[in-house]
Order: structure tokens, then C-alpha cells, then sequence
């Protein structure tokens, strides 16, 4: 069982178990009076997936990402991340799921279904579900309270479902601990680095050089370029459509009190006598007989903060116990009922928590407050009068999108409408629009997706949603060599120094395999030799990254073969 666990620890075990899925792909774009989302992208058992459903999970977890990478999340990461795939994934996960449930005669009532809506937090007041708050929620995210509530019940059954898988998995505990050592195993590598830049003064010839470039002649082609036309619809053009009354207002503010209250707040310094949770009533009384004596200095007006520094065992003694400012929810209760009891500059008796005794300095009061109605009015309808100018925005780019036809000019309907169709000069992937973009790069990957005279999906970017229509392509081509040659003479000697750095590292394996020692060989040429560090199988290499060939072979030596058989490439470098 542990030998299929580690073959398959990446995928999805359930899928084994629920049986084989047909997919039964269909080309984006099919039929030309098709809508797109009617378009069917796989089928599961026969159960169809259409580009709509495919689509919104897609862009969700692009979402995900851009919230979890940032600046950082660009084309490259995206691919790596293969997230076309993961949103087909998903959805193909909950075929099965369902399919499976339904086949088991899995239900959810109705009771369950209120019971489950009334613990979504989002729709509760003071802990409680609000009736009022949950429609006014699914009304601004454009959901009805059917379409919400059947999705709320698909995924009510696919938990029962897993429950239920989970249920009828036995594992040993000797099962269990050869997991937990097969996992937690770590170990340490010595190494040598061979680095291509160690070689200087490499010559090549032109020859060499024409020779060099007629072999990879396909590397110095152009970058394919694109002439796109595109509309967008940007939410501040359509603020002035906007309908928002007094009463939608007061239903935000209503229904969003904890938006508009300020905590009560303490800034406090402590002094802890630490004491261990279970620990004897004797131990227990030696702590808080500590505590009494620092209280008493500390009442009798020595510095309160040198006093921490000296006396507290918790990690803000070198701070002079200072903790800042917190809310009362921050802090373990006892602490933080006593400390929101004190005035400024008040100094508490000590305080029993589960960490020990606590002796309270209370530097400042910071009093709760709560925007009034009428103090948040033009807040709410400035946020309301954004969100509704998004929706619509989004809602005329959903109406101009579904008129639209494979091979029809943007143009057309844009006219209907008294849109500005815009258009870009020719412009590459890796770079996008010189001007007229704000998101140069997203707005060039989605247009490169799309074939001529199609239109893409609805692209959000941060200022607006996009459709796009490449009109015109320029292809790649291969350019003179005397275009390109002061590259092709760079890569030609990067080319040379890697050959003499891998050349030199498995030289050094050779003297290795012959007997000679890592230190000595290592020392004959002037070579460095380095310790990793303890590293799990599934872990980063401490000073080299994340690398799963020279971990597999790290975990593959023992004492009776200490030597990898071959050298790794990790960039440039040979190890």
C-alpha cells in the first residue's frame, strides 16, 4: 500500500476509485452562430462541460493566483501552473463526484442545506444568519437565491461523498509510521560546483559562428507579430448610468455594521512568569510569588520596561515587554479582559493565563467608535456607485460578446452600439502594445490565443473588461546571419564554457569513480567543496533550490554507495 501511496502522492486518489473519464474534447469556436458558452469542451461519462462553466473556474483561479503572486505572476508562471488544465481538472472532479454521489443515493434535505447558508459567516449579524443580508449579497454578486442554493448543494454532496471515501480507508499504524519516516527522512550532501564561468577568454572564429548559427538557425527567428482591434469598457464610463437610491444605501450600511465600527483598542507592556500548562500548584505558587515581587517594584516607580527586560520570560522581554497595539479578541482572555478593565497607566495584579502569570502595564486607551449613517453615506455610495459602474460595464462587454460571431468584423456591433473600436500596431508576445494598454503583457497573451477574426473571451484587466480580434499576423522568419551575429558569437561561447564546465565535472566524477576522494580531488583543482545541509525528498536544497533529479539521488546513496553517478545540471552550473 505504501509503494502506490508514494507513486501516486500527487494525484487525486478519488479519481482511481469513481472510474474512467471519457473526455471527448470539441474546438473552442465551433459553429459560427454558436454561442461560445453553449459550446460543449469535454464530457464526463457523458455528462457534457461547456466553455461557460470552464471559464469561470478558469478565471477564478487566476484570480487566486494574481492574489497569491502579485507582480510576480506572469506568462511563465501561468503556464508552469498549467492552469487551463487545473480548471478542467476541477470540473472533471465534480462530474465524478456527483455522478458518484447520485449513483449512491447520496441527498442533502432541505434542513441541511438551511442549516449549512445560515453558518456562512458572510451572512450573518451579530453571529446570527440575516435574511436581509443574504439577499442583498447574492442581489450585488448578480446571483439568485436558486442558482446560489444549487450550487450550495452540489458541493454539500460531494463533502458526504468524501466523508464516505474517508470513512472505508483503513490504514495500519505500522502502515502510517512508514509514511511519517518515508516522509520526514532528511539528508545532507557534499558537493563540488562546476561553473562555465570559471573560463574566460574563449575565441571564436566567424566560420565557427556560421557554422553555429545554420545548426540552430530556428532559434534566431523572429517573434511572431499581431495586429489586434479591440473594445473596452471601462467601469467609469458607465457611472453615470448608475441608479442607486437612499434606501440601497441604508441596506449596505445596514447589513455591513461591522464595516463602519472602529474596535476599543489597548497598547499595553507585559512582564511573564512563565509557567507550564499542567505544571504543579507548588510551581504554580513559586511563579506568582516572582510576579509579586517585580509588581512591587514596578509600583514602587521603577521603569516598568527595564523591569520587563530583566524579569519577563516571554519573547517581548528584550522589548521591554512592549505588545503594541491590540484588539480585545488578540490576546487569550484572561489578559485581554483584564487589560481592556485598565486605564492608561494603571499596572495589574498578576494575571493567570495558560502561559503563566502576567503582570499589565496598560501605556494607552484607544475608545471604540462607530460611524454614524451619515458619516459613511458618501463612502458607501462612492463604493456602490464602483461596483454597480463594474457590473454594467462587465454586463454591455457579456451583450457585445454573445452578438458576436466567429470571422465578424468587431466593428459592426461596436457601430450598433456607439463603441470605440480600438486598434494596436504590430506588436510581440513578450512585450504586447507600445501604448494604448495599460496591461501590456495579459492583454498580449490573451490575444495570442486567438485565432484571426475570432474574438476572445472577456478579458478583465484593472481598468476594464477587453474583447479582443487579431486582424493580422506577421510570421516568424530566420534573419540574415549578419542580423544576429554579435548573439550568435555570445551563445557560441556561453555554448563553449558549458562544454568545459560539464567536460570538468565529469572528469571529476571519473577521478571520483577511480577511487580519488571528494576533499583531495576537489583540492588538486582548486575546487570547493560544500555541505547542502538536511533537506526532506519533496523540499528546496538548501543553496541549491528546489531539484528533484539530485534529490532522488541523494536519498538513492548509502554507506556502501556514497557517489552519484552522474553530474546535474542546475542552470548553467554542474553539480
Amino acid at each position: 500500500m505504501l509503494s502506490v501511496m508514494r507513486k501516486h502522492a500527487g494525484s487525486w486518489m478519488i479519481k482511481f476509485i469513481l472510474g474512467a473519464v471519457i473526455l471527448a474534447f470539441i474546438p473552442f469556436g465551433y459553429g459560427i452562430y454558436q454561442d461560445r458558452r453553449d459550446v460543449e469542451v469535454a464530457s464526463v461519462n457523458g455528462a457534457p462541460i461547456f466553455y461557460e462553466d470552464y471559464n469561470r473556474v478558469y478565471n477564478n483561479l487566476l484570480v487566486q493566483m494574481r492574489q497569491q503572486f502579485g507582480d510576480a505572476l506572469n506568462e511563465e508562471t501561468i503556464k508552469m501552473l498549467n492552469l487551463r488544465q487545473q480548471a478542467l481538472d476541477r470540473l472533471v472532479d465534480e462530474k465524478l463526484m456527483l455522478s458518484e454521489a447520485q449513483r449512491l443515493n447520496l441527498k442533502v434535505s432541505d434542513e441541511e442545506l438551511a442549516v449549512s447558508i445560515a453558518g456562512i459567516e458572510a451572512f450573518q449579524t451579530a453571529g446570527a444568519f440575516d435574511a436581509r443580508r443574504y439577499a442583498f449579497i447574492l442581489e450585488r454578486n448578480r446571483l439568485t437565491q436558486e442558482d446560489f442554493e444549487a450550487q450550495q448543494k452540489q458541493a454539500l454532496l460531494a463533502a458526504k461523498l468524501n466523508r464516505l471515501i474517508a470513512a472505508g480507508t483503513k490504514v495500519s499504524d505500522a502502515e502510517a509510521a512508514e509514511w511519517y519516516r518515508f516522509s520526514n527522512a532528511s539528508v545532507n550532501i557534499d558537493y563540488v560546483v562546476f561553473s562555465p564561468t570559471a573560463h574566460k577568454g574563449i575565441e571564436v572564429t566567424e566560420e565557427e559562428m556560421r557554422e553555429y548559427f545554420e545548426k540552430n538557425a530556428e532559434s534566431y527567428k523572429t517573434e511572431p507579430e499581431i495586429k489586434v482591434r479591440y473594445l473596452r469598457f471601462a467601469p467609469e464610463a458607465y457611472r453615470s448610468k448608475v441608479e442607486l437610491t437612499d434606501e440601497e444605501i441604508r441596506e449596505y450600511y445596514d447589513t455591513n455594521e461591522g464595516e463602519f465600527v472602529t474596535p476599543k483598542t489597548v497598547e499595553a507592556r507585559h512582564i511573564l512568569f512563565k509557567v507550564a500548562d499542567g505544571a504543579a500548584e507548588a510551581d504554580v505558587e513559586t511563579a506568582r510569588q516572582k510576579a509579586e515581587e517585580v509588581l512591587k517594584l514596578a509600583r514602587e516607580g521603577k521603569d516598568f520596561a527595564e523591569l520587563a527586560k530583566k524579569h519577563s520570560e516571554g519573547p517581548s522581554g528584550p522589548n521591554g515587554g512592549y505588545l503594541g497595539t491590540f484588539k480585545e479578541e488578540d490576546m487569550v482572555k484572561p489578559f485581554s479582559d483584564k487589560a481592556f478593565a485598565m486605564q492608561a497607566g494603571e499596572i495589574s495584579d498578576p494575571v493567570r493565563t495558560r502561559f503563566g502569570w502576567h503582570i499589565i502595564k496598560v501605556e494607552k486607551v484607544n475608545e471604540g467608535s462607530t460611524r454614524t449613517f451619515e458619516q459613511a453615506r458618501k463612502g458607501i455610495r462612492a463604493k456602490l456607485i464602483d461596483e454597480d459602474a463594474q457590473a454594467i460595464a462587465q454586463e454591455e462587454a457579456e451583450q457585445v460578446y454573445d452578438v458576436t460571431f466567429v470571422g465578424e468584423d468587431l466593428e459592426r456591433n461596436a457601430k450598433d452600439r456607439k463603441l470605440v473600436v480600438h486598434e494596436t500596431d504590430f506588436f510581440v508576445r513578450s512585450k504586447g502594445p507600445a501604448k494604448g494598454v495599460r496591461e501590456a503583457l495579459p492583454f498580449a497573451n490573451a490575444a495570442f490565443q486567438v485565432n484571426d477574426m475570432d474574438i476572445s473571451e472577456i478579458q478583465e484587466f484593472s481598468d476594464g473588461f477587453y474583447i479582443l480580434q487579431p486582424i493580422e499576423r506577421k510570421e516568424p522568419q530566420i534573419p540574415e546571419f549578419e542580423s544576429v551575429a554579435e548573439q550568435v558569437k555570445v551563445d557560441l561561447i556561453e555554448q563553449r564554457k558549458k562544454e568545459k564546465a560539464r567536460q570538468e565535472a565529469d572528469q571529476f566524477l571519473e577521478a571520483l569513480k577511480s577511487g580519488k576522494t571528494l576533499a583531495e580531488e576537489a583540492q588538486r583543482l582548486e575546487q570547493k567543496v560544500e555541505s547542502s545541509g538536511y533537506f526532506k525528498r519533496s523540499a528546496s536544497i538548501p543553496k541549491i533550490g528546489y531539484n528533484p533529479d539530485i534529490a532522488k539521488a541523494s536519498f538513492a546513496l548509502s554507506a556502501d554507495s556514497q557517489l552519484a553517478d552522474q553530474a546535474f545540471a542546475v542552470g548553467d552550473n554542474y553539480y
